[in-house]
């Protein structure tokens, strides 16, 4: 039997009843604390980073935009005459854009990590990232005069979906799928798209080579209400199918063998994840462009501080990679005046030493995998 320790992890039961049920109280007590906490700093972010611009916004004009949106007069309405136009045309869309994004990337890091059991696992293994930007970087070469952002962000999407189906059925053996073969043959596609992409940047003339390298860098500069209303369904779906998935891979997580003999088809359920983390990866950098680190180190982060247990987990690293995510593109509009800096350079910079930082910290406290 198992029962939870404090912050949602698994373990056996002690054999006491009153025990266990304070260890289960404390559990829910962190769990409360940390996503309480996220929610509250998700929002109050979200006000900041609606305020903060080129055209001054006071978070009362914020606050008093959306209620009169939802048909309660009240408070001051934006005092500069381009207020209400820039944030319902510029901010609102942008920072919603950045949390579903930051949502998926962060809901797919931990659906993928729980599949592979490796804290080290990223989304971009399975070669959706890489497959997107060769599809975003053919239209570019390509596309000519008919290059646009709608045709980016499904060239991107689907070629993201094709790539990943790709490594899916060349890692397939005997009908099975080895998380060692998937790993390999994720690490050869990536090498294979990274030469394609090589080639398409060698090929384009300086206006396309420079378009290439900026969306592989990543920005929600191109944010609009029509993009969020692509890239919202995909997400809430994807986020919902991995949430559905929780109890089977707190089984594997026992080792294939012990899910198997408690019912678990590890093979369907593989397939499934990897399904999931595709369609909420490929919405993600479709619009956006390759985001990096915020699937890798915000499940890593979240797991340290609520344990494996996958429900949890899951709904805990998409509220997080929101919160990451608007942070990082709050500091990609307002770092530099008058400058958008590449979103994914925001990103690596701070995620590659925090995970550093983690990694050690995992490492001297646990020796490794929890």
């Amino acid at each position: 039997m198992t029962a939870g320790r404090p912050g949602g992890t698994l373990t056996a039961s002690s054999g006491d009843p009153a025990r266990d049920r304070g260890m289960r109280r404390a559990g829910l007590g962190r769990t409360t604390v940390v996503f309480a906490g996220l929610g509250a700093a998700l929002m109050i972010l979200a006000v900041v980073s609606a305020c903060l611009g080129q055209v001054p916004t006071s978070p009362a004009e914020v606050v008093s935009s959306l209620l009169h949106r939802a048909g309660l007069e009240i408070g001051p309405m934006p005092a500069h005459p381009a207020g209400e136009v820039t944030l319902w045309e510029v901010r609102f869309p942008r920072a919603v854009l950045a949390m579903l994004v930051g949502a998926a990337l962060g809901c797919s890091g931990a659906l993928l990590q729980g599949i592979f059991a490796n804290p080290l696992a990223e989304p971009g293994v399975i070669g959706v990232s890489s497959g997107a930007a060769v599809g975003a970087s053919a239209v570019i070469v390509l596309g000519g005069a008919f290059t646009s952002g709608w045709s980016l962000a499904w060239a991107a999407l689907v070629s993201g979906l094709v790539t990943t189906a790709l490594v899916y059925m060349l890692s397939r053996s005997d009908g099975r799928t080895e998380v060692v073969t998937v790993i390999l043959t994720g690490v050869a596609v990536n090498a294979v798209a990274g030469g394609l992409i090589a080639l398409f940047t060698f090929v384009a003339d300086p206006a396309a080579r420079d378009q290439i390298v900026f969306w592989q860098l990543g920005s929600l500069g191109g944010a609009t209400w029509d993009t969020v209303a692509v890239v919202a369904p995909l997400t809430a779906v994807g986020i919902a199918a991995a949430i559905v998935l929780a109890p089977k891979l707190d089984l594997l997580a026992l080792g294939e063998s012990v899910a198997r003999h408690l019912g678990v088809d590890v093979e369907r359920v593989r397939q499934a994840s990897i399904v999931v983390v595709a369609v909420l990866v490929s919405a993600a950098v479709a619009f956006t462009g390759i985001i990096m680190f915020v699937g890798l180190v915000v499940p890593h982060l979240m797991r340290m501080l609520l344990g494996p247990a996958h429900r949890v987990l899951l709904c805990a690293s998409a509220l997080a990679g929101a919160l990451v995510l608007l942070a990082a593109d709050l500091g990609a509009r307002t770092l530099v005046d008058n400058a958008d800096l590449p979103l994914g350079m925001i990103t690596a910079l701070i995620g590659g030493p925090a995970f550093f930082w983690m990694l050690r910290r995992t490492r001297a406290q646990q020796g490794g995998w929890a």
